[in-house]
């Protein structure tokens, strides 16, 4: 592929915001979100998590919504299909936290069923539900502004007159490790309504402190979006659902590991490529010579491997814990750069018409 000059193309809308109870993620989101839709001359639509809390506010702003009874990421993803095949341009997703909590349950469960009762293999079986709901989110065709909790603790602050108060703050979002790199705009909510913005794709809000961001602030994301050169409009096919793909496998007792010659050439040469793979993976070593894995999970990755079944469907399940175990790499790599590195451009699939 040749290279060509880079040009900014318009752009669909990835926004988190994150904060305490009580912080105002749900209004604020709401009055972006219109913002953007009065701009488009569109509706909106939500999907409500928060037991019909973004209800209380239709009397003010007039929006479509789903509440959602159960909260898994397969509901979540169905939502989304639905909201694509009414034709919404703007959804607002209140909250992704439950969608986690639905995934570290589903670890906890088979953790405690384990002999190890170590959380490291589970994971490799229920990350790809976490990878189906970020694609979904990012395929999107329109914009999308998300809510999420974050874990809180109390401090003591100090008021204007100088007395000491006890104040809620906010520590890291309750979503998986790594969210914040699937957004353009990150923003921290605290008790009184200031929004700081910790990521900016735009370039223009960065590390700004916003008083009650609204209907205002939408306008301006969305003047600065659609700002761009126009792109083709793709396909949108309804993103998938982990029914049929991300339960767990079958355990089966391993009676003839990958590691052990008796099976077919062409199957024994592919699953001992894929287990060469993930050795590079898990000895992987950070510059200064820090391994990425602990020999804990080293261990279970290895165990993982030994009772896999040497057929096709034990081939998928090596790929499976690759690509897992790959993607952790990926992150704690990121982990360790330095604080400045941004990523240097938009996913691809937020690209808009």
């Amino acid at each position: 592929m040749a290279f060509k000059k880079a040009e900014r193309t318009q752009l669909y809308l990835r926004c988190a915001l994150f904060g305490p109870s009580g912080s105002g993620k749900t209004m604020t989101a709401l009055l972006m979100a219109k913002g953007i839709a009065d701009t488009m001359g569109v509706p909106f639509a939500v999907i409500d998590t928060e037991a019909r809390s973004a209800s209380k506010y239709s009397d003010r702003i007039s929006f479509d919504v789903n509440d959602l009874g159960k909260k898994t990421v397969d509901d979540y993803i169905t939502a989304m299909n639905e909201a694509i095949k009414a034709g919404y341009k703007v959804l607002v997703i209140d909250s992704l936290s439950h969608a986690w909590r639905e995934l570290t349950d589903e670890v906890d469960r088979i953790a405690q069923n384990s002999a190890s009762k170590n959380t490291f293999s589970p994971w490799a079986k229920v990350n790809p539900k976490q990878k189906q709901f970020i694609d979904a989110i990012l395929n999107f065709p329109g914009h999308i502004i998300a809510t999420m909790r974050s874990n809180t603790e109390w401090v003591i602050g100090e008021r204007k007159d100088g007395k000491s108060v006890p104040e809620k703050v906010g520590l890291k979002p309750e979503q998986g490790k790594g969210i914040e790199f699937e957004f353009d705009l990150l923003m921290e909510l605290d008790q009184k309504h200031q929004a700081t913005v910790t990521k900016d794709r735009t370039g223009k809000f960065q590390d700004e402190s916003i008083d009650k961001p609204g209907e205002a602030f939408g306008v301006a994301l969305y003047d600065w979006l659609s700002s761009g050169t126009v792109v083709p409009v793709p396909e949108t096919k309804p993103a998938k659902t982990g029914k049929a793909k991300t339960e767990p496998p079958k355990a089966v007792p391993a009676k003839t590991p990958l590691t052990e010659p008796p099976i077919a050439g062409s199957v024994k040469e592919k699953g001992k490529k894929i287990v060469d793979e993930i050795g590079v993976i898990i000895t992987a070593n950070s510059e200064s010579g820090n391994p990425y894995f602990t020999e804990m999970e080293k261990g279970e990755s290895r165990k993982i491997i030994e009772s896999i079944h040497s057929d096709e469907a034990g081939i998928k399940d090596l790929e499976d814990l690759k690509t897992f175990l790959n993607d952790e790499l990926s992150k704690r790599k990121a982990a360790n750069e330095p604080k400045t590195a941004i990523p240097a451009s938009v996913p691809a699939a937020t690209q808009a018409a």
